[in-house]
This record gives C-alpha cells, structure tokens and sequence, in this order.
C-alpha cells in the first residue's frame, strides 16, 4: 500500500486501515465473482484502488454532495472515493446483480454507512444527483445522455459535473460534446507507467 501512502499522505487511520483491507477482501470475493480481471487482480492497488482516488487530485467532494458511480461494477471508483470522503454520500448503480451484491458486501466489511448500492441502470432512477463519476463503462456521448437530466447543483456558484476515466485518446469522443469540459492528464499527477496513458475528462454542465 505504499504507493497509496506516497500520494495519500494525510490519509486518517481509519481510512488507511479501511483502503489496506481492499486487496484481500477483493481477492477473496473475486473468486467467487469475477468483478476485476483474474489476470489483474495483482495489480489491484495500482490499477483499481489508486486510479479511482485520482479523481481527488482534480477535485473534492463537500458534505452535502450527492455523488453517483456510474456502472461500478464491483465499486470502482465509488468505494475508494467513499473511503476518502466520508461524509458525502455516494450511490454506485450496476445493472448486473452479482456485482452490486459484492458492493454491498465489501461497504459492511469496511463499515462505510455512506454508500447505497443500487441494482438497476442510471436513466430509470428517479433520484437526483450533484456529480456523476464513471470508469470503463462506455462513450462519453452516451454516459452524458443518460446523466445530464438527473444532474443538479450543489449550490448556485457549484454547477454539476461528470467525471470519466478514459485514455488519453479521447478526443474523438470528446467531438460532439456540446458542453464545457477539462481533461486532466494522469501522468501529471502520479509517476507510475500506468498512468501514461490515462486521463480523467470533467465535464461541466452550466
């Protein structure tokens, strides 16, 4: 967990005990239900655990901010990111079942009373939200089609957001974006190889 120590320094114990217990609680429900690649459950720290904290570095989150984790799969970044903010509250929606069951499995293991897991897709909630965050899930035209109308502002100066994980080839899918946007490169923030290639695209809906 050093790498998360190196970048995370002003980490609380009980967030760095909550984030250390997430390589073997994720081992151990990753055998019995493929949320993370087999081949890249070795690399979880890195690849899942510090790559979901990144959205951190470009922004933070208050108490009242709702904040949803489009498509969480088994809660990146939605779990790291509750563990980091701890009194805002975070919803992660999948639409496959198995997965939101692991959500809510690991969020009681940790004691996160700040997570509600929703088994469902994000266009039939009927639940409004400040900022929208989503990781590997699908293009940024369809992510802001099903998000833009649940989105609403923290407050007047705050407008709503969308945050997507993507490569830093993503300007093609940034083309038909009609609304104000940031890219932030990755490998600004963090040193490792991995985040050569990766960028977090903040999407602003005034």
């Amino acid at each position: 967990m050093e790498i998360i120590w190196k970048y995370f320094p002003e980490l609380s114990p009980i967030q760095r005990s909550q984030l250390s217990q997430l390589p073997d609680i994720y081992t151990y429900w990753n055998e019995k239900i493929n949320v993370i690649s087999r081949k890249d459950i070795s690399n979880i720290i890195e690849h899942h655990i510090l790559h979901s904290m990144s959205v951190a570095k470009i922004c933070t989150f208050t108490s009242n901010q709702k904040v949803i984790d489009i498509g969480t799969g088994g809660g990146f970044p939605g779990i790291p990111l509750a563990i980091l903010f701890p009194n805002t509250h975070f919803t992660l929606v999948d639409s496959v079942g198995k997965k939101i069951k692991v959500v809510k499995e690991i969020s009681t293991t940790l004691g996160l009373k700040n997570i509600e897991a929703i088994h469902g897709r994000v266009e039939n909630l009927p639940t409004y939200y400040h900022t929208a965050v989503s990781r590997a899930v699908t293009n940024i035209s369809t992510l802001t089609s099903w998000i833009k109308e649940k989105l609403t502002p923290v407050s007047p100066k705050i407008s709503p957001s969308l945050i997507v994980f993507k490569g830093d080839n993503v300007k093609e899918e940034l083309s038909n974006i009609q609304y104000p946007y940031k890219i932030h490169s990755l490998s600004e923030i963090f040193d490792e190889e991995f985040f050569k290639s990766k960028v977090l695209v903040e999407i602003t809906f005034l």
